[in-house]
């Protein structure tokens, strides 16, 4: 071995760094200092972030490096989570939660006149998810390395994440979110392990050395896929796995010839087409141009993340796949990266040379898909022309998938042409598409859904006829959040009372929380409850006054309802609701009332209409209710802009109701409900997603039930007629009354038109008239309920003793269980 060698060895053996108070202020002076270049104090706080977040990130850059050695020595069993979304939110103060350096953080800060919080808040939101979908795979990844799991998350590094929201006039417009506008201290650029992603070409035939007939795709035009890796730290375990995200770059920077002979636009537009990958999460498909991209960000990320994976294997093993899919298992998040089952196949094929037999052996071994929706139009699908333009060699081998597929589905049910086409990769029509999902299941050995109603709809429904062919493949796995974001770090005032009561194991076993249910009869501790509780909707009331200029009076309910805005979620049930009890006060129907305070945030896609026509009504309705005189504090109505995960963070610990009222059988599982059931909000829903089964936890006294079942909404269809129901109902008429006569656009007449016509449509696929009258009978049964405060505490109490199945720890160990088969990485 080299002296250098040697030299670099005692770097990396080097004395652990202090994780005293006094060595963190040591660490983020010199950062400061020297990293920064920063000499005196009067710069700007992002300058002091960074130097505590480099100090953090320092910490955890041994366990990092003990992790992958531990990887790379045991040769192990292998996951890799791809998704399109990884909605993480701030690093920092997780870090420093995952590390046990609380104490000693805030203690240095203070020491340097510096404030934890307001350091916490010049870190940007890392918003590179749209909702749910997202957020659960930055909740899983913190998962598996909490459990120790070799599970290494493979995403796209947007340079704008999820647009910022204004509300302006009522109305939502959106701004690009440009996170990494300062820099990004969490990331580590990885240069070396960049990979060659094609695109367009054409595919030639020829034989091998061995006359074995071959594929080229040659002629394409190329661009790089660039790694940022991000360390994800366990909890108090040394374990950092890893979140490795790609950047798009053009092959070369720009075209010199081009640009000396003066066409400078020219001489950078395979540099600009290229970087457009990465640049925006979610592009808008509704044109032609978006498609693509859409499709070019897919295969992007698909073939850039199993060349990586390829990469590691050859290293270690040569040209020999003989133990790869004992070794490795992709889990697929949702329709978006499911081309890696053709991917796979091509790499396999193409560049290793195995035949199609051992290829797909290995890659129907290794393929795991997770299906998160039940609405048909949300599955992927693409149209051949554009699918054999961008990618031949992919549409190649799909079509061979394809014919192979239905040959054993002609075996299975002979004759049965009709079933054929329906379980076709490729759909026929004016315009042929490729269905990723059937792709996805074809290629799969386990297909997931993400709650045991959902999971039961898509057997039933959306996948019967694969179910039917291959029963042992599709299985459950319900949803779950990290507690240790979710309660631990962004609820320190409750968390601090139940490590009080019943110790800290609750942080990383979240079932010990049930060791909380006999404290419920315990007046004292209801007390402490509620004090906890008190504290949250202080800190959220001034949030709300600085963010929207509405006052909430700790006082009232606090009811909530933040998502994505989507017609099936329902929002516009909610402020009908709204409406309804607007209406009771100016009626002066206000005996036995109970103050409320409605806060409704979520973002809506920006060519998403009817999603805008909503944030538009509710902040009309806000400004009406606000400023009435006759109102005062019995309602107030806020519509919070921006909702992203820092904001949920403060939203959540103060949440009285959560509002989880889906048109039953269209939401998958939901995530909000488990983060709002942990930190003692009790839950107004409908039988849908995973609110069956917080039900069945907490008990059907402790949750307000309303609406049809999954059952019943597919019974009306074709037999619902709205405006009979709104007739029968005196409350229903009022509101719409009130919506169609322009009380709320006085000054906007008809605006609110489509959303009459939708409530009033026999064709509403979302039944909110149906569900309108049982709606406004269970928030009466809440209101009623949060006027006894000694069993609303109570109840309160319960749902969070009763949300130990909610964490993602055991949904994660449920996957590794029943689907990776992984063991825990031993860094003792």
């Amino acid at each position: 071995m080299s002296e250098h060698t040697e030299t670099l060895r005692s770097i990396v053996d080097a004395p652990p760094l202090s994780t005293t108070s006094d060595g963190l202020i040591n660490g983020i002076q010199r950062h400061y200092v020297r990293t920064l270049g920063v000499h005196h104090a009067g710069f700007a706080n992002n300058y002091k972030y960074q130097a505590l977040a480099y100090t953090i990130r320092y910490h955890l850059m041994e366990s990092w490096q003990a992790t992958k050695e531990a990887n790379h020595q045991k040769d192990g069993k292998r996951a890799y989570y791809m998704s399109l979304e990884f909605l993480m939110g701030r690093a920092l103060g997780n870090a420093i939660l995952n590390l046990g350096l609380d104490e000693q953080a805030t203690e240095a800060l203070n020491a340097l006149g510096l404030n934890f919080e307001e350091m916490i808040d010049e870190e940007h939101d890392a918003g590179l998810g749209n909702g749910g979908l997202g957020r659960l795979a930055a909740c899983f990844v913190d998962s598996c390395a909490t459990l120790r799991l070799p599970v290494t998350g493979y995403g796209i590094r947007y340079e704008y994440g999820m647009f910022r929201q204004h509300i302006v006039d009522g109305c939502q417009t959106e701004e690009p979110d440009h996170w990494l506008r300062d820099g990004n201290v969490w990331e580590l650029e990885r240069p070396e392990y960049t990979q060659r992603i094609h695109f367009g070409g054409r595919v030639e035939k020829y034989r091998d050395e061995n006359g074995v007939p071959r594929r080229h795709w040659i002629d394409t035009q190329d661009v790089l896929a660039v790694p940022y890796d991000t360390p994800i730290p366990g909890f108090k375990n040394r374990s950092v796995n890893t979140l490795r995200l790609w950047k798009s770059a053009a092959t070369d920077e720009f075209d010199l010839g081009e640009f000396n002979a003066g066409s400078y636009p020219e001489s950078v537009a395979a540099k600009n087409e290229a970087e457009h990958i990465s640049m925006v999460l979610y592009p808008n498909d509704a044109s032609e141009n978006g498609k693509e991209l859409r499709l070019r960000q897919q295969y992007f990320l698909a073939s850039a993340s199993i060349k990586d994976v390829l990469r590691q294997w050859v290293e270690q093993h040569d040209s020999d796949f003989s133990q790869f899919a004992d070794k490795n298992v992709f889990q697929l998040n949702d329709t978006h990266p499911t081309v890696s089952v053709a991917e796979l196949m091509r790499l396999l094929m193409d560049e290793y040379h195995l035949e199609w037999d051992e290829a797909w052996a290995i890659t129907s071994s290794t393929m795991a898909y997770t299906n998160h929706t039940l609405l048909p139009e949300a599955l992927e699908r693409w149209p051949v022309h554009l699918f054999g333009r961008l990618l031949p060699r992919i549409l190649e081998i799909i079509y061979e998938i394809n014919a192979r597929f239905l040959s054993e589905v002609a075996k299975k049910w002979p004759g049965d042409i009709e079933r054929q086409h329906r379980m076709s990769i490729i759909e026929e029509g004016d315009t042929q598409q490729v269905r990723m999902a059937y792709l996805a299941i074809v290629g799969s050995f386990s297909v997931n859904g993400v709650a045991q109603l959902h999971s039961d709809l898509l057997v039933e429904g959306l996948f019967s006829d694969f179910y039917a062919m291959w029963p042992e493949k599709f299985n459950n796995k319900t949803n779950g959040v990290t507690q240790r974001r979710w309660m631990a770090w962004c609820n320190k005032p409750m968390s601090g009372l139940i490590t009080e009561t019943i110790g800290d194991g609750w942080v990383t076993r979240l079932d010990e929380l049930r060791q909380l249910a006999p404290y419920a009869d315990d007046a004292v501790f209801r007390e402490k409850w509620a004090a906890c509780k008190r504290r949250n909707k202080e800190q959220l009331a001034e949030v709300v006054e600085a963010e929207c200029g509405v006052r909430f009076s700790p006082d009232a309910l606090f009811d909530i309802q933040v998502k994505r805005i989507h017609e099936y979620k329902r929002q516009l049930l909610n402020v009908l609701h709204v409406i309804h009890l607007y209406n009771r006060i100016k009626r002066g129907d206000t005996v036995d009332w109970t103050p409320r305070c409605v806060l409704i945030g979520g973002k809506a896609a920006p060519g998403y209409y009817m999603a805008k026509q909503i944030i538009k009504l509710v902040s009309n309705v806000a400004e009406v209710v606000n400023n009435d005189p006759d109102v005062g504090d019995r309602l107030k109505v806020v519509f919070f802009p921006n909702y992203r995960v820092s904001a949920m963070e403060t939203i959540c610990p103060a949440a009285d109701l959560s509002e989880q009222i889906s048109t039953a059988g269209k939401e998958a599982s939901g995530t909000g409900n488990m983060k709002f059931m942990m930190n003692g909000a009790l839950t107004i829903g409908t039988l849908d997603g995973a609110n069956i089964e917080i039900r069945e936890e907490v008990g059907e006294d402790n949750f307000f039930l309303f609406g049809l079942t999954a059952e019943e909404v597919e019974g009306a269809r074709g037999n619902y007629d709205p405006n009979t129901i709104i007739a029968a109902d005196e409350d229903f008429t009022h509101v719409m009354k009130m919506l169609e006569c322009g009380h709320f656009s006085q000054f906007e007449p008809g605006i609110f038109s489509s959303i009459v016509h939708a409530i009033r449509s026999s064709n509403d696929p979302w039944l909110v008239a149906a569900d309108f009258r049982s709606y406004v009978d269970a928030q009466q049964q809440a209101s009623e309920a949060y006027r006894d405060q000694e069993r609303w505490q109570r109840m309160s109490i319960f749902n969070t003793a009763y949300s130990g199945k909610f964490s993602t720890d055991r949904t994660m160990q449920e996957y590794n269980r029943d689907i990776w088969k992984l063991e825990p990485v031993d860094l003792s």
